[in-house]
């Protein structure tokens, strides 16, 4: 039918308001299972939806990691009760890659997600030839946490303990460009798609 005749109930007077679609946040790190004290899939997409974004992809370094089929159902049974569209991120392991190529019609799965350099969980995947099988077998998006990690060891003595201005210092410019041409040149060969997260630097 003709949509500008859809008649609703319900009439929002948005004059100057911004009026615009809802948006997607594709990092979100609800911390369930595990670090439920943090936040939850259903708090989290609480707070998404009171911030005007519908729809999120959560990410797999939660305790236990998203990292086999059996944990990725348990996150899709929990999600029933979050309140915005959302998708879940399977996480890759240096292990894990033979059930990476199982992914590609997998429902709720927004695609991999691959921790360079060390984060949250224990997920990380550093050395270049696992980094390697990840990529061959991949059969979606690598989303790419993109440190190098043996960079962040040598830097971790500039840390002074409770001074958050040294984070910066420790995970500076250098430790995400080496880590960055390192994954590009990986998914170049391999002809796979990466997507480099949070990119924080100009350079």
């Amino acid at each position: 039918g003709d949509l500008t005749k859809e008649q609703s109930g319900n009439t929002i007077n948005a004059d100057g308001k911004i009026v615009f679609a809802g948006l997607m946040d594709t990092q979100v790190h609800f911390r369930e299972p595990g670090s439920v004290d943090a936040e939850d899939l259903h708090s989290g997409s609480r707070a998404a939806i009171v911030g005007g974004i519908t729809s999120v992809f959560e990410m797999p370094n939660t305790n236990p990691p998203t990292t086999n089929f059996e944990e990725f159902q348990k996150k899709i049974n929990i999600g029933k009760r979050m309140y915005c569209n959302h998708a879940f991120y399977f996480g890759a392991t240096a292990e894990n890659y033979e059930i990476l190529k199982k992914l590609k019609n997998l429902e709720g799965c927004c695609g991999i997600k691959l921790f360079a350099g060390s984060s949250t969980g224990n997920l990380l995947v550093d050395k270049e030839e696992d980094i390697e099988k990840v990529f061959k077998y991949a059969s979606k998006v690598v989303a790419v946490h993109s440190e190098d990690e043996e960079i962040l060891k040598l830097r971790k003595k500039l840390i002074q303990k409770g001074d958050v201005k040294t984070h910066p210092v420790w995970r500076n410019e250098e430790v995400a460009i080496s880590s960055t041409r390192k994954i590009v040149k990986i998914a170049k060969r391999l002809n796979k798609k990466a997507h480099i997260l949070h990119v924080t630097t100009k350079d």
